[in-house]
């Protein structure tokens, strides 16, 4: 194939490409402005990107030859060369093996100014709150109240007819079964923030309830119980395994996702590859490795390194990486962490939500300081930079479509600006991990409503008599605590940030009666499901009951009912006062191998 090329040197950026179609042949018309190609001699030991293949200059003609060619090519006084080869084998790591139709599509369409600029446009970032359970007597009142304060909800409902009737038709719902995976479809959890799990194993009366659900209105203290439906092993353990492997990936984990870098005694690495100057007819180079001992301390890490330099107006190199395969979903986090060796110098993160190869880049500048650090680039940082310049009417950042990233280092800045800690030469900056982050304080996503009593069926020396009937009918009703404690401690383990609510008897009074918050799984009594789920939506929003596990009752004795006043309702609680007093780690099992605590 012959090839004709014409290249404008007038950006920091790739610039427009001309191709010329002559028959059934390829060719690449063109000119240089102000300086004729010649053979780069890499600045580097082992070059990213370098090849053997020479162009063959006719010097009467603008027309080259592209083929094997082993002698050098004749440059303007003044000038460096620029490797074309080099150049090519760029496009081609990041771009594959293309056919002339796709080189053609590549050099003009991607490279020039047209719309392969536009990136899709970016997903509701608002967050969608899904409950789990919605149409139990906690969940349809979770509901109600995040509708209330205007929050978008989904619930997640094995009947869609019972639920739109309890809901309202225009519910956002989903159809699904947490004991079958197969019904936990990704897609239905795209765009979800935080979870409300208010499922669990249905406990009735064995002769049957009354047309009212009376004796459900009371709690299984007034009849003999029996599991109706599902076991509590599939409900409260398979079926929370499977709600948290559909939905971690959208709420997120409280360390962080890893993108690049070393996590459990494995790394994960990415596709990069050198992406420098030569693009514009620079001569700068550089590439990445990973070094195995080169970390802070003494882990693996990888290392961009080169050399920069100004001839042929250029002056900058970067690694890219290829387009990922699947892209990331980060829409459960706030930016981007990186773990880096800084010199003092100025970098760029761009962050890339289309697969398009010449697009625009949501860029973040950071500068850094002599030694090991850690430096976040907040999403609400990145301005979109098409070309070195900002893209002022560009669509907002979607964090749930990342493409690919680039680290860069450049004289340039942005709209004609220069990197005040550019220095032409050698440079090298270890880095040992990129993670997205979420921002402090963390708030629980993953809102669970367990049992007060999970922790006392295995106690030893607890006086059976004193406790409620789920506790002394445990192994009766299929190791229903057994189980909800088995569940429980998938979501501690889990990694996303979780609150876990135990109520004890659930009762259809209203809210308002003052309320002992406890730890440790010591207390009985009654409360109203219209507390509990007050409690839960609040938890929701606090840092306070983070990653805390927590008993909850009314002060009322079970054998007073407790009423309210609607001309004088009691006052609006601030859940956070109780939410302070809570402390990590107090689970209740700490004491199953020591002396039982009174009750």
């Amino acid at each position: 194939m012959e090839c004709c090329y014409s290249f404008k040197q007038s950006s920091p950026y790739p610039s427009s490409f001309i191709l010329n179609l002559q028959g059934s042949s390829s060719s690449i018309v063109g000119k240089l402005s102000r300086h004729s190609p010649c053979l780069l001699s890499s600045p580097l030991s082992k070059p990213f990107l370098q090849i053997n293949d020479r162009l063959q200059y006719q010097k009467k003609s603008t027309f080259f030859t592209w083929k094997t060619y082993r002698g050098p090519v004749v440059a303007e006084t003044g000038r460096q060369g620029w490797d074309f080869g080099r150049f090519i084998k760029t496009l081609y790591f990041f771009n594959g093996p293309p056919s002339p139709a796709k080189f053609f599509e590549l050099l003009v369409g991607r490279l020039s100014s047209q719309s392969s600029s536009e990136p899709k446009s970016a997903m509701d970032s608002s967050g969608i709150v899904l409950v789990v359970g919605a149409t139990g007597g906690v969940g349809k009142r979770i509901v109600d109240i995040l509708r209330k304060k205007g929050q978008q909800v989904r619930v997640l409902v094995r009947n869609e007819e019972k639920a739109r009737k309890m809901l309202g038709s225009d519910i956002d719902l989903i159809v699904g079964d947490i004991t079958k995976e197969s019904t936990l479809v990704p897609e239905y959890f795209k765009g979800v923030k935080k979870v409300f799990n208010a499922a669990s194993v249905i406990v009735g009366p064995k002769e049957g309830d009354t047309p009212e659900r009376a004796k459900y209105s009371q709690g299984i203290k007034f009849f003999e119980p029996e599991i109706k439906g599902d076991s509590p092993e599939m409900v409260e353990y398979v079926g929370m395994e499977n709600l948290i492997n559909a939905v971690k990936g959208s709420v997120g984990l409280r360390g962080g996702k890893l993108l690049f870098g070393c996590e459990d005694n494995s790394f994960k690495d990415l596709p990069w590859g050198a992406l420098d100057d030569v693009v514009m007819g620079g001569v700068s180079e550089s590439n990445f490795q990973i070094d195995t001992n080169g970390g802070e301390n003494g882990g693996p890490t990888g290392i961009f390194r080169g050399v920069v330099s100004t001839a042929n107006n250029g002056g900058f190199t970067s690694i890219r990486t290829r387009n990922f395969s699947t892209p990331e979903d980060l829409s459960a986090y706030d930016g981007l962490e990186l773990c880096l060796k800084g010199d003092g110098r100025r970098y760029k993160l761009i962050v890339r939500t289309s697969s398009d190869w010449d697009t625009v880049g949501y860029t973040a500048s950071f500068d850094t300081v002599e030694g090991w650090q850690s430096i976040r680039l907040p999403f609400s940082s990145l301005r979109p930079i098409f070309r070195a310049r900002t893209v002022s009417d560009a669509p907002p950042f979607d964090q749930s479509n990342i493409v690919s990233l680039q680290l860069m280092f450049s004289k340039f800045e942005y709209d004609g600006k220069l990197n005040p800690t550019f220095v032409e030469g050698p440079f090298q900056l270890p880095l040992s991990s990129i993670r997205a982050y979420i921002n402090d304080p963390i708030t629980p996503r993953f809102v669970h409503v367990s049992s007060a009593g999970v922790t006392r069926p295995d106690r030893p020396g607890l006086d059976l008599s004193k406790q409620p009937p789920a506790v002394r009918l445990n192994k009766e009703l299929g190791f229903i605590l057994t189980f909800k404690l088995k569940g429980e401690d998938l979501i501690r383990e889990s990694g996303m940030p979780y609150a876990i609510v135990r109520p004890c008897a659930l009762t259809e009074e209203p809210a308002g009666a003052d309320l002992i918050f406890d730890q440790g799984d010591n207390i009985t009594g009654k409360i109203s499901r219209e507390e509990v789920a007050r409690i839960c939506v609040a938890a929701a929003e606090s840092p306070y009951a983070c990653d805390k596990t927590f008993e909850v009752k009314s002060v009322i004795p079970f054998s007073e009912p407790f009423t309210v006043d609607p001309e004088n309702p009691p006052p609006e609680k601030d859940y956070n006062e109780y939410f302070k007093t809570l402390k990590d780690g107090i689970t209740g099992k700490e004491y199953l191998e020591r002396s039982p605590v009174p009750v």
